[in-house]
């Protein structure tokens, strides 16, 4: 496949998903192209929040080989192009054929630059395309080496999923890991015992879903921290993705729980929200009930249960997603470093991109200093809280 003449690539801007849906869907059955641009899981979000779309997909002689879902929004002074739900997704790739993506060029780079930023001209003024991983699962990305990159301030977490758990917990500490399990086990069936569910109907996944949105709430209120779930279109976007249930082997949102027995009979102890693509799942968010047997740590125990499930359905990732979190490194042997690509179309997107880089490498250095951490969520949740009395909410991060 030639991908070096500029008139082999071609690219077409949409602005509605419907008429890509069969090539969408096709694409997207790529083992290494990310859930949060499946067809599903951005049809969801175009149903509950108004988004002004830019889908842009690459052909290369007619044959669908690069799909981009991205949604323009509209910042302070200008407008920026960025990933359907970006706010909300843990890694991006958009979706590619797999045949394009080993036969890449460097030209075939700098072509594929040149056709995003000519079908965004005049809609935005900036393309960030958020949390891309150059490599993934040790496939370089298309996007990778273009002119415009800075590294995430966030990186992400991984647990390889081996033959069987036993393989597995070996990579982790295993000795270790199982005394853990055994204390936390032993204090709960000293109070009646537990037991893991995973929501088998719809209806069962919502009522876990709004426990989840409660926990959550009292959780970032403790901690003075701005509540993401809050807004109604980012909670109704979660119920939407529980309403497409199954899409054959994959998962867009599966809420798992742990409930306890005897003194808390019915009680949830734990939460968690994950999505399986393929032989990859996704831990999209969790919460505890810290009323409920805190001793015996109820969120790391639902972690144990639900990476032991997945061993046993024959998964090979369980992906902590995004966050440098002691749990997460006590977990995985795996950390991925992602990027963010900013490509402006004109002289205010090249003020933005060099306002959003900045303003990256000051996160970075912000998280290596705890105290400086804390002032700044502490700012976070003080404006949120303006932006609630005052009938609005800040953007996100």
């Amino acid at each position: 496949m030639d991908h070096s003449p500029s008139d082999v690539l071609t690219i077409e801007r949409h602005d509605s998903m419907g008429p890509l849906e069969s090539e969408w869907r096709q694409l997207e059955q790529d083992r290494l192209s990310s859930l949060h641009q499946s067809y599903d899981w951005c049809r969801a979000w175009v149903e509950t929040h108004e988004s002004s779309l830019a889908i842009l997909i690459v052909r290369h002689r007619g044959r669908a080989v690069l799909l981009l879902p991205l949604e323009i929004r509209r910042r302070a002074f200008f407008k920026v192009a960025q990933f359907i739900g970006a706010r909300f997704t843990n890694i991006n790739t958009g979706l590619i054929d797999p045949d394009f993506r080993s036969q890449l060029t460097e030209n075939t780079r700098l072509v594929l630059r040149h056709l995003i930023v000519g079908a965004l001209k005049g809609h935005a003024d900036l393309v960030h395309l958020g949390n891309v991983p150059f490599n993934w699962r040790g496939e370089p990305h298309p996007l990778s080496g273009m002119k415009g990159a800075v590294e995430h301030h966030n990186h992400s977490f991984q647990l390889p999923l081996l033959s069987d758990f036993a393989a597995t917990l070996s990579q982790v500490n295993a000795k270790r890991r199982r005394k853990k399990f055994r204390n936390q086990h032993a204090r709960l069936m000293a109070t009646g015992g537990y037991e893991h569910i995973s929501a088998s109907h719809a209806e069962e996944g919502h009522d876990l879903l709004n426990l989840f949105f409660a926990q959550k709430a009292v959780r970032f209120e403790k901690l003075g921290l701005p509540d993401v779930f809050r807004d109604k279109a980012t909670q109704a976007f979660f119920h939407r993705l529980i309403d497409l249930g199954p899409a054959g082997p994959d998962r867009p949102l599966q809420l798992h729980g742990l409930r306890l027995k005897g003194e808390h009979e019915g009680r949830i102890a734990a939460i968690a929200g994950l999505s399986i693509k393929g032989d990859h799942v996704i831990c999209q968010f969790g919460s505890i009930d810290e009323t409920l047997a805190a001793d015996a740590s109820p969120g790391e125990l639902l972690f144990w249960l639900m990476i032991e499930k997945s061993c046993a359905e024959g998964r090979a990732l369980f992906d902590f997603g995004l966050g440098d979190q002691l749990y997460k490194r006590s977990w995985c042997p795996v950390e991925t470093v992602q990027h963010d690509l900013f490509l402006p179309m004109n002289g205010i997107g090249r003020c933005a991109a060099l306002a959003f880089s900045a303003s990256l490498q000051a996160r970075a250095a912000i998280k290596r200093n705890p105290v400086l951490y804390r002032v700044l969520q502490r700012i976070r949740a003080w404006r949120t809280q303006d932006g609630q009395r005052n009938g609005s909410l800040p953007d996100g991060d």
